[in-house]
Protein backbone atom coordinates (compact mmCIF):
# COMPACT_ATOMS: atom_id res chain seq x y z
CA UNK A 1 0.00 0.00 0.00
CA UNK A 2 2.65 2.09 0.87
CA UNK A 3 4.28 1.41 -2.65
CA UNK A 4 1.16 2.67 -4.11
CA UNK A 5 1.06 6.03 -2.63
CA UNK A 6 4.39 6.75 -3.07
CA UNK A 7 3.82 6.04 -6.58
CA UNK A 8 0.65 8.07 -6.46
CA UNK A 9 2.57 11.15 -4.96
CA UNK A 10 5.31 11.19 -7.44
CA UNK A 11 2.92 13.05 -10.07
CA UNK A 12 1.76 15.55 -7.60
CA UNK A 13 5.47 16.66 -6.61
CA UNK A 14 6.43 16.25 -10.44
CA UNK A 15 3.46 19.11 -11.30
CA UNK A 16 4.45 21.19 -8.26
CA UNK A 17 8.28 21.67 -9.71
CA UNK A 18 6.51 22.48 -12.95
CA UNK A 19 4.76 25.34 -11.47
CA UNK A 20 7.54 26.89 -9.59
CA UNK A 21 9.34 26.46 -12.85
CA UNK A 22 6.67 28.27 -14.65
CA UNK A 23 6.30 31.14 -11.97
CA UNK A 24 9.87 31.97 -12.12
CA UNK A 25 9.19 32.44 -15.94
CA UNK A 26 6.44 34.34 -15.97
CA UNK A 27 4.80 36.11 -12.51
CA UNK A 28 1.98 36.58 -14.68
CA UNK A 29 0.69 32.96 -15.16
CA UNK A 30 1.07 32.37 -11.38
CA UNK A 31 -2.24 31.98 -10.54
CA UNK A 32 -3.39 29.87 -13.57
CA UNK A 33 -0.49 27.69 -12.51
CA UNK A 34 -1.55 27.82 -8.77
CA UNK A 35 -4.89 26.38 -10.44
CA UNK A 36 -3.40 23.56 -12.55
CA UNK A 37 -1.38 22.66 -9.04
CA UNK A 38 -4.72 22.87 -6.80
CA UNK A 39 -6.37 20.45 -9.61
CA UNK A 40 -3.23 18.41 -9.61
CA UNK A 41 -3.44 17.69 -6.02
CA UNK A 42 -6.93 17.16 -6.00
CA UNK A 43 -6.22 14.86 -8.54
CA UNK A 44 -3.11 13.13 -6.68
CA UNK A 45 -5.38 12.57 -3.77
CA UNK A 46 -7.79 11.27 -5.47
CA UNK A 47 -5.51 8.65 -7.31
CA UNK A 48 -4.16 7.84 -3.27
CA UNK A 49 -7.85 7.88 -1.90
CA UNK A 50 -8.39 4.89 -5.01
CA UNK A 51 -4.95 3.24 -4.32
CA UNK A 52 -5.65 3.23 -0.54
CA UNK A 53 -9.26 1.76 -1.34
CA UNK A 54 -7.92 -0.92 -3.91
CA UNK A 55 -5.08 -1.75 -1.57
CA UNK A 56 -7.88 -2.22 1.30
CA UNK A 57 -9.96 -4.29 -0.88
CA UNK A 58 -7.02 -6.49 -1.76
CA UNK A 59 -5.99 -6.43 2.03
CA UNK A 60 -9.82 -7.97 2.62
CA UNK A 61 -9.77 -10.49 0.04
CA UNK A 62 -6.11 -11.74 1.01
CA UNK A 63 -7.77 -11.86 4.36
CA UNK A 64 -10.96 -13.83 3.11
CA UNK A 65 -8.68 -16.12 0.84
CA UNK A 66 -6.12 -16.76 4.10
CA UNK A 67 -8.74 -17.33 6.64
CA UNK A 68 -11.16 -19.92 3.95
CA UNK A 69 -7.29 -21.34 3.57
CA UNK A 70 -6.64 -21.79 7.28
CA UNK A 71 -10.26 -23.54 7.69
CA UNK A 72 -9.31 -25.84 4.76
CA UNK A 73 -6.29 -26.78 6.49
CA UNK A 74 -8.21 -26.72 9.92
CA UNK A 75 -11.05 -29.71 8.38
CA UNK A 76 -8.17 -31.48 6.54
CA UNK A 77 -5.83 -31.74 9.55
CA UNK A 78 -9.43 -33.31 11.32
CA UNK A 79 -9.96 -35.43 8.46
CA UNK A 80 -6.65 -36.37 8.68
CA UNK A 81 -6.94 -36.81 13.12
CA UNK A 82 -10.11 -39.12 12.62
CA UNK A 83 -8.26 -41.46 9.47
CA UNK A 84 -5.16 -41.57 12.29
CA UNK A 85 -7.69 -42.25 14.61
CA UNK A 86 -9.39 -45.27 12.44
CA UNK A 87 -6.21 -46.32 11.68
CA UNK A 88 -4.92 -46.73 15.01
CA UNK A 89 -8.00 -48.40 15.93
CA UNK A 90 -8.08 -51.12 12.66
CA UNK A 91 -4.60 -51.40 13.60
CA UNK A 92 -4.73 -52.21 17.33
CA UNK A 93 -7.66 -54.34 16.30
CA UNK A 94 -5.88 -56.81 13.49
CA UNK A 95 -2.87 -56.69 16.24
CA UNK A 96 -5.01 -57.84 19.20
CA UNK A 97 -6.06 -61.08 16.64
CA UNK A 98 -3.33 -61.40 15.80
CA UNK A 99 -1.85 -61.96 18.84
CA UNK A 100 -4.74 -64.41 19.76
CA UNK A 101 -4.37 -66.18 16.85
CA UNK A 102 -0.70 -66.60 17.20
CA UNK A 103 -0.33 -66.68 20.53
CA UNK A 104 2.18 -69.57 21.53
CA UNK A 105 3.44 -69.97 17.93
CA UNK A 106 6.64 -68.69 16.57
CA UNK A 107 9.03 -65.93 17.25
CA UNK A 108 8.60 -64.27 13.66
CA UNK A 109 4.70 -63.80 14.05
CA UNK A 110 5.68 -62.51 17.44
CA UNK A 111 8.14 -60.20 16.12
CA UNK A 112 5.22 -59.13 13.64
CA UNK A 113 3.14 -57.99 16.51
CA UNK A 114 5.92 -56.01 18.04
CA UNK A 115 6.65 -54.10 14.38
CA UNK A 116 2.92 -53.60 13.98
CA UNK A 117 2.80 -51.79 17.78
CA UNK A 118 5.68 -49.30 16.27
CA UNK A 119 4.50 -48.79 13.42
CA UNK A 120 1.07 -47.48 15.41
CA UNK A 121 2.99 -45.67 17.72
CA UNK A 122 4.89 -43.81 14.87
CA UNK A 123 0.84 -43.48 13.75
CA UNK A 124 0.03 -41.66 16.72
CA UNK A 125 3.13 -39.02 16.39
CA UNK A 126 2.10 -38.21 13.31
CA UNK A 127 3.49 -39.67 11.08
CA UNK A 128 0.58 -42.02 9.66
CA UNK A 129 0.44 -40.81 6.07
CA UNK A 130 3.83 -42.50 5.30
CA UNK A 131 3.34 -45.96 6.72
CA UNK A 132 -0.21 -46.46 6.64
CA UNK A 133 0.20 -48.85 3.57
CA UNK A 134 3.19 -49.91 5.85
CA UNK A 135 0.53 -51.47 8.66
CA UNK A 136 -1.66 -52.50 6.18
CA UNK A 137 1.08 -54.98 4.21
CA UNK A 138 2.20 -55.94 7.99
CA UNK A 139 -1.46 -56.44 8.82
CA UNK A 140 -1.80 -59.37 5.68
CA UNK A 141 1.62 -60.54 6.62
CA UNK A 142 0.41 -61.45 10.43
CA UNK A 143 -2.87 -63.35 8.80
CA UNK A 144 -0.48 -65.44 6.34
CA UNK A 145 1.71 -65.92 9.11
CA UNK A 146 -1.04 -67.54 11.27
CA UNK A 147 -3.16 -70.20 10.74
CA UNK A 148 -5.09 -68.06 8.22
CA UNK A 149 -2.51 -68.42 6.11
CA UNK A 150 -4.23 -71.72 4.82
CA UNK A 151 -6.36 -69.81 3.25
CA UNK A 152 -3.83 -68.05 0.66
CA UNK A 153 -2.13 -71.40 -0.36
CA UNK A 154 -4.26 -71.61 -2.86
CA UNK A 155 -1.40 -70.02 -5.15
CA UNK A 156 2.16 -71.02 -6.51
CA UNK A 157 4.59 -68.95 -4.32
CA UNK A 158 7.91 -70.18 -5.82
CA UNK A 159 7.86 -73.66 -5.29
CA UNK A 160 6.61 -75.25 -7.86
CA UNK A 161 3.57 -76.87 -5.53
CA UNK A 162 0.14 -75.77 -4.43
CA UNK A 163 -2.67 -77.05 -2.48
CA UNK A 164 -4.76 -77.88 -4.45
CA UNK A 165 -2.10 -80.00 -6.48
CA UNK A 166 -1.49 -81.66 -3.11
CA UNK A 167 -5.03 -82.34 -2.26
CA UNK A 168 -5.28 -83.60 -5.82
CA UNK A 169 -2.21 -86.45 -5.05
CA UNK A 170 -3.74 -87.19 -1.96
CA UNK A 171 -7.00 -87.92 -3.06
CA UNK A 172 -5.06 -90.15 -5.71
CA UNK A 173 -3.15 -91.97 -3.21
CA UNK A 174 -6.78 -92.76 -1.54
CA UNK A 175 -8.00 -93.94 -4.46
CA UNK A 176 -4.97 -96.02 -5.31
CA UNK A 177 -5.24 -97.97 -1.56
CA UNK A 178 -9.35 -98.89 -2.58
CA UNK A 179 -8.10 -99.93 -5.84
CA UNK A 180 -5.32 -101.99 -4.35
CA UNK A 181 -7.61 -103.94 -1.40
CA UNK A 182 -9.88 -104.71 -4.82
CA UNK A 183 -7.55 -105.92 -7.10
CA UNK A 184 -5.74 -107.84 -4.27
CA UNK A 185 -9.16 -109.85 -3.38
CA UNK A 186 -10.67 -112.46 -5.76
CA UNK A 187 -14.43 -111.89 -4.97
CA UNK A 188 -17.72 -112.30 -6.33
CA UNK A 189 -20.04 -109.24 -5.12
CA UNK A 190 -18.27 -105.86 -3.66
CA UNK A 191 -19.36 -104.22 -0.47
CA UNK A 192 -18.12 -100.37 0.33
CA UNK A 193 -19.41 -98.39 3.54
CA UNK A 194 -18.38 -95.51 4.81
CA UNK A 195 -16.60 -92.18 4.17
CA UNK A 196 -13.26 -89.93 4.27
CA UNK A 197 -12.90 -86.86 6.49
CA UNK A 198 -14.07 -83.52 4.25
CA UNK A 199 -10.94 -81.78 3.22
CA UNK A 200 -11.68 -78.35 5.12
CA UNK A 201 -11.19 -80.44 8.58
CA UNK A 202 -8.38 -81.82 7.47
CA UNK A 203 -6.70 -78.84 6.58
CA UNK A 204 -8.10 -76.55 9.61
CA UNK A 205 -6.44 -79.56 11.96
CA UNK A 206 -3.29 -79.42 9.50
CA UNK A 207 -3.29 -75.31 9.74
CA UNK A 208 -3.30 -74.98 13.71
CA UNK A 209 -1.29 -78.23 14.58
CA UNK A 210 1.74 -76.98 11.78
CA UNK A 211 1.29 -72.89 12.93
CA UNK A 212 1.01 -73.46 16.98
CA UNK A 213 3.86 -76.27 17.36
CA UNK A 214 6.12 -75.55 19.97
CA UNK A 215 9.04 -77.25 18.73
CA UNK A 216 8.79 -76.35 15.25
CA UNK A 217 6.39 -73.90 13.87
CA UNK A 218 5.45 -73.14 10.60
CA UNK A 219 3.64 -70.53 8.31
CA UNK A 220 1.09 -72.65 5.84
CA UNK A 221 0.14 -70.12 3.49
CA UNK A 222 3.33 -72.16 1.25
CA UNK A 223 3.85 -75.59 0.41
CA UNK A 224 6.90 -77.71 -0.12
CA UNK A 225 7.95 -81.22 0.48
CA UNK A 226 8.09 -81.42 3.96
CA UNK A 227 4.71 -79.62 4.35
CA UNK A 228 3.43 -82.01 1.98
CA UNK A 229 4.99 -85.13 4.39
CA UNK A 230 3.08 -83.28 7.06
CA UNK A 231 -0.56 -83.19 5.84
CA UNK A 232 -0.41 -87.06 4.60
CA UNK A 233 0.37 -87.53 7.73
CA UNK A 234 -2.58 -85.78 9.25
CA UNK A 235 -5.23 -86.60 6.91
CA UNK A 236 -4.13 -90.48 6.87
CA UNK A 237 -4.70 -89.86 10.93
CA UNK A 238 -7.88 -88.87 10.23
CA UNK A 239 -8.54 -92.02 7.23
CA UNK A 240 -8.71 -95.01 7.95
CA UNK A 241 -9.44 -98.12 5.38
CA UNK A 242 -10.48 -101.56 6.57
CA UNK A 243 -11.38 -104.43 4.52
CA UNK A 244 -12.40 -108.02 4.78
CA UNK A 245 -14.07 -111.26 2.73
CA UNK A 246 -16.55 -113.34 3.81
CA UNK A 247 -17.56 -116.11 2.32
CA UNK A 248 -20.78 -117.41 2.56
CA UNK A 249 -22.45 -120.75 1.20
CA UNK A 250 -26.02 -120.50 -0.33
CA UNK A 251 -28.51 -122.93 -1.72
CA UNK A 252 -30.14 -122.37 -5.23
CA UNK A 253 -32.72 -124.43 -7.12
CA UNK A 254 -31.10 -124.38 -11.11
CA UNK A 255 -33.55 -125.47 -13.68
CA UNK A 256 -32.32 -126.95 -16.25
CA UNK A 257 -33.63 -128.98 -19.80
CA UNK A 258 -33.43 -132.52 -19.47
CA UNK A 259 -33.73 -132.14 -23.72
CA UNK A 260 -37.32 -134.01 -23.64
CA UNK A 261 -38.75 -130.48 -23.45
CA UNK A 262 -38.84 -131.30 -19.40
CA UNK A 263 -37.93 -129.44 -16.95
CA UNK A 264 -35.94 -130.05 -14.14
CA UNK A 265 -35.20 -128.27 -11.17
CA UNK A 266 -32.02 -128.72 -8.62
CA UNK A 267 -30.69 -127.74 -5.59
CA UNK A 268 -27.11 -126.74 -5.56
CA UNK A 269 -25.06 -125.13 -3.55
CA UNK A 270 -23.33 -122.03 -4.70
CA UNK A 271 -20.28 -120.53 -2.86
CA UNK A 272 -20.07 -116.70 -2.96
CA UNK A 273 -16.77 -113.96 -1.49
CA UNK A 274 -17.79 -110.71 -0.75
CA UNK A 275 -15.23 -108.33 0.01
CA UNK A 276 -15.71 -105.57 2.29
CA UNK A 277 -14.16 -102.23 2.41
CA UNK A 278 -15.10 -99.66 5.01
CA UNK A 279 -13.60 -96.19 5.66
CA UNK A 280 -13.97 -94.24 8.91
CA UNK A 281 -13.19 -91.16 9.85
CA UNK A 282 -12.37 -88.65 12.74
CA UNK A 283 -13.72 -85.36 12.83
CA UNK A 284 -11.57 -82.80 13.58
CA UNK A 285 -13.23 -82.22 17.28
CA UNK A 286 -11.96 -85.99 17.68
CA UNK A 287 -8.55 -84.84 16.14
CA UNK A 288 -8.30 -82.17 18.16
CA UNK A 289 -8.54 -84.34 21.78
CA UNK A 290 -6.17 -86.75 20.09
CA UNK A 291 -3.51 -83.90 19.87
CA UNK A 292 -4.83 -82.60 22.79
CA UNK A 293 -5.30 -78.94 21.42
CA UNK A 294 -5.92 -76.44 23.87
CA UNK A 295 -8.44 -73.56 24.40
CA UNK A 296 -6.63 -71.23 21.95
CA UNK A 297 -6.18 -73.81 19.30
CA UNK A 298 -9.36 -75.37 19.34
CA UNK A 299 -10.90 -71.31 18.67
CA UNK A 300 -8.26 -71.04 15.67
CA UNK A 301 -9.75 -74.03 14.83
CA UNK A 302 -13.61 -73.03 15.41
CA UNK A 303 -12.83 -70.00 13.55
CA UNK A 304 -11.07 -71.82 10.41
CA UNK A 305 -14.33 -73.76 9.76
CA UNK A 306 -16.84 -71.27 10.19
CA UNK A 307 -19.78 -71.11 7.73
CA UNK A 308 -18.70 -67.83 6.74
CA UNK A 309 -15.14 -68.89 5.36
CA UNK A 310 -17.15 -71.92 2.71
CA UNK A 311 -16.53 -69.77 0.04
CA UNK A 312 -12.21 -69.23 1.17
CA UNK A 313 -12.29 -72.87 1.65
CA UNK A 314 -13.66 -73.16 -1.58
CA UNK A 315 -10.90 -71.18 -3.23
CA UNK A 316 -7.84 -72.96 -1.42
CA UNK A 317 -9.13 -75.66 -2.35
CA UNK A 318 -10.30 -76.14 -5.79
CA UNK A 319 -9.68 -72.24 -6.86
CA UNK A 320 -13.49 -71.21 -7.05
CA UNK A 321 -15.76 -69.69 -5.21
CA UNK A 322 -19.58 -69.78 -4.45
CA UNK A 323 -21.73 -68.66 -7.16
CA UNK A 324 -22.89 -70.84 -10.44
CA UNK A 325 -20.11 -73.19 -9.39
CA UNK A 326 -21.53 -73.82 -5.70
CA UNK A 327 -22.42 -77.67 -6.85
CA UNK A 328 -18.92 -78.27 -7.79
CA UNK A 329 -17.09 -77.33 -4.44
CA UNK A 330 -20.50 -79.44 -2.91
CA UNK A 331 -19.29 -81.98 -5.03
CA UNK A 332 -15.99 -81.90 -4.60
CA UNK A 333 -16.19 -82.06 -1.01
CA UNK A 334 -17.92 -85.44 -1.29
CA UNK A 335 -14.46 -86.59 -3.08
CA UNK A 336 -14.03 -90.50 -1.10
CA UNK A 337 -17.19 -91.18 -0.12
CA UNK A 338 -17.79 -94.72 -0.79
CA UNK A 339 -21.12 -96.75 -0.81
CA UNK A 340 -23.18 -93.80 -1.77
CA UNK A 341 -25.40 -94.24 1.68
CA UNK A 342 -25.55 -90.49 2.40
CA UNK A 343 -27.58 -90.06 -1.19
CA UNK A 344 -29.83 -93.09 -2.04
CA UNK A 345 -30.95 -93.15 1.97
CA UNK A 346 -32.03 -89.08 1.87
CA UNK A 347 -33.87 -90.38 -1.63
CA UNK A 348 -35.94 -92.20 -0.01
CA UNK A 349 -34.43 -95.75 -0.74
CA UNK A 350 -33.78 -98.34 2.33
CA UNK A 351 -30.80 -100.18 0.44
CA UNK A 352 -28.56 -99.59 -2.21
CA UNK A 353 -29.37 -98.46 -5.08
CA UNK A 354 -27.18 -97.39 -8.51
CA UNK A 355 -26.71 -93.68 -7.04
CA UNK A 356 -24.81 -91.61 -9.40
CA UNK A 357 -27.84 -89.08 -10.06
CA UNK A 358 -29.06 -89.64 -6.27
CA UNK A 359 -25.79 -88.00 -5.83
CA UNK A 360 -25.70 -85.30 -8.59
CA UNK A 361 -29.21 -84.42 -7.04
CA UNK A 362 -28.33 -84.41 -3.15
CA UNK A 363 -25.65 -81.70 -4.27
CA UNK A 364 -28.02 -79.88 -5.89
CA UNK A 365 -30.56 -79.91 -2.91
CA UNK A 366 -27.23 -78.70 -0.57
CA UNK A 367 -27.32 -75.78 -2.95
CA UNK A 368 -30.91 -75.00 -2.48
CA UNK A 369 -31.17 -75.63 -6.13
CA UNK A 370 -34.05 -78.45 -6.50
CA UNK A 371 -36.44 -76.12 -4.69
CA UNK A 372 -35.34 -73.02 -6.83
CA UNK A 373 -36.13 -75.58 -10.00
CA UNK A 374 -32.53 -74.98 -11.25
CA UNK A 375 -32.03 -78.79 -11.48
CA UNK A 376 -34.54 -81.69 -11.01
CA UNK A 377 -34.97 -84.21 -8.68
CA UNK A 378 -34.37 -87.58 -10.10
CA UNK A 379 -33.00 -91.15 -9.25
CA UNK A 380 -32.90 -92.32 -13.11
CA UNK A 381 -29.88 -90.55 -15.53
CA UNK A 382 -32.48 -90.95 -18.44
CA UNK A 383 -35.33 -89.12 -16.30
CA UNK A 384 -32.57 -86.01 -15.56
CA UNK A 385 -31.60 -85.85 -19.41
CA UNK A 386 -35.16 -85.47 -20.46
CA UNK A 387 -35.65 -83.19 -18.18
CA UNK A 388 -33.09 -80.80 -19.54
CA UNK A 389 -34.21 -81.74 -23.02
CA UNK A 390 -37.59 -80.19 -22.44
CA UNK A 391 -37.14 -77.07 -21.34
CA UNK A 392 -34.19 -76.49 -23.94
CA UNK A 393 -31.06 -76.65 -21.69
CA UNK A 394 -29.65 -79.53 -23.62
CA UNK A 395 -26.29 -79.28 -25.27
CA UNK A 396 -24.97 -82.16 -27.38
CA UNK A 397 -21.05 -83.59 -26.57
CA UNK A 398 -19.72 -80.81 -29.17
CA UNK A 399 -20.43 -78.68 -26.92
CA UNK A 400 -17.41 -77.49 -24.05
CA UNK A 401 -18.70 -77.41 -20.71
CA UNK A 402 -18.99 -74.34 -17.87
CA UNK A 403 -18.51 -75.75 -14.03
CA UNK A 404 -21.54 -76.78 -12.63
CA UNK A 405 -23.13 -78.24 -15.70
CA UNK A 406 -24.23 -81.74 -16.06
CA UNK A 407 -22.85 -84.40 -17.73
CA UNK A 408 -24.40 -87.81 -19.08
CA UNK A 409 -22.97 -90.63 -20.59
CA UNK A 410 -23.82 -93.59 -22.76
CA UNK A 411 -21.75 -96.61 -21.81
CA UNK A 412 -20.51 -98.60 -25.14
CA UNK A 413 -20.77 -102.18 -23.73
CA UNK A 414 -19.15 -100.95 -20.05
CA UNK A 415 -20.83 -102.61 -17.07
CA UNK A 416 -24.55 -103.89 -17.36
CA UNK A 417 -25.52 -101.47 -19.68
CA UNK A 418 -25.06 -102.71 -22.48
CA UNK A 419 -23.92 -101.17 -25.91
CA UNK A 420 -24.65 -97.45 -26.73
CA UNK A 421 -27.94 -97.02 -27.60
CA UNK A 422 -28.84 -93.06 -27.47
CA UNK A 423 -29.50 -93.03 -23.86
CA UNK A 424 -27.86 -92.30 -20.37
CA UNK A 425 -26.74 -94.60 -18.85
CA UNK A 426 -24.62 -92.34 -15.93
CA UNK A 427 -24.21 -89.00 -14.57
CA UNK A 428 -21.96 -86.51 -13.22
CA UNK A 429 -21.15 -82.76 -12.34
CA UNK A 430 -18.60 -80.59 -14.51
CA UNK A 431 -15.71 -79.24 -12.34
CA UNK A 432 -13.66 -77.56 -15.26
CA UNK A 433 -12.50 -77.72 -18.51
CA UNK A 434 -8.92 -77.31 -19.07
CA UNK A 435 -6.58 -78.28 -22.03
CA UNK A 436 -9.11 -79.50 -23.97
CA UNK A 437 -9.80 -81.97 -20.90
CA UNK A 438 -13.60 -82.17 -18.75
CA UNK A 439 -13.39 -82.65 -15.09
CA UNK A 440 -15.89 -84.43 -13.75
CA UNK A 441 -17.13 -84.96 -10.20
CA UNK A 442 -19.37 -88.53 -10.21
CA UNK A 443 -20.83 -90.26 -7.85
CA UNK A 444 -21.01 -94.09 -8.06
CA UNK A 445 -17.79 -94.42 -9.86
CA UNK A 446 -16.40 -97.76 -8.93
CA UNK A 447 -19.22 -97.40 -6.30
CA UNK A 448 -17.68 -94.28 -4.76
CA UNK A 449 -17.35 -90.01 -5.30
CA UNK A 450 -14.73 -89.84 -7.70
CA UNK A 451 -12.83 -87.09 -9.99
CA UNK A 452 -12.57 -88.18 -13.33
CA UNK A 453 -11.72 -86.61 -16.61
CA UNK A 454 -12.43 -87.07 -20.36
CA UNK A 455 -11.70 -85.13 -23.92
CA UNK A 456 -13.86 -82.52 -25.04
CA UNK A 457 -16.06 -84.84 -27.27
CA UNK A 458 -15.45 -87.77 -26.11
CA UNK A 459 -17.90 -90.52 -28.01
CA UNK A 460 -19.29 -91.71 -24.56
CA UNK A 461 -20.45 -88.09 -23.12
CA UNK A 462 -24.39 -88.18 -24.03
CA UNK A 463 -24.90 -84.43 -23.75
CA UNK A 464 -25.33 -81.97 -21.10
CA UNK A 465 -27.53 -80.39 -19.24
CA UNK A 466 -27.21 -76.97 -18.48
CA UNK A 467 -28.92 -75.26 -15.30
CA UNK A 468 -30.18 -71.69 -15.52
CA UNK A 469 -27.83 -71.36 -12.70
Amino acid sequence: METSIKAAKRPAQAMGQTAKATGRGAKGTVKSAQRTVKTAQRTAKGTVKTAQHTSKTAIKTADHTAKAAQKTAQATAKAAKMTAHAARATAKTAAATAKAAAKGVSATVKAMIASVKALVAAIAAGGWVAILAIVIICLIGLIVGSCFGIFFSGEDSGTGQTMPAVVREINQEYEGKLEGIKNGTTYDTLEMSGSRAVWPEVLAIYAVKTTTDPDNPQEVATMDDGKKELLKEIFWAMNEISSHAETAITTQTIETDDGAGNIIEEEVEVTTMTLYITVTHKTADEMADAYNFTADQRAQLAELLAEENRSMWSSALYGIGVGDGEIVVVALSQLGNVGGQPYWSWYGFNSRVEWCACFVSWCANECGYLDAGVIPRTAGCISGSDWFKDRGLWQDNSYEPRPGDIIYFDWNNKGSSGPQDGLADHVGIVEKVENGLVYTVEGNSGDSCRENRYAVGHYEIYGYGTPAY
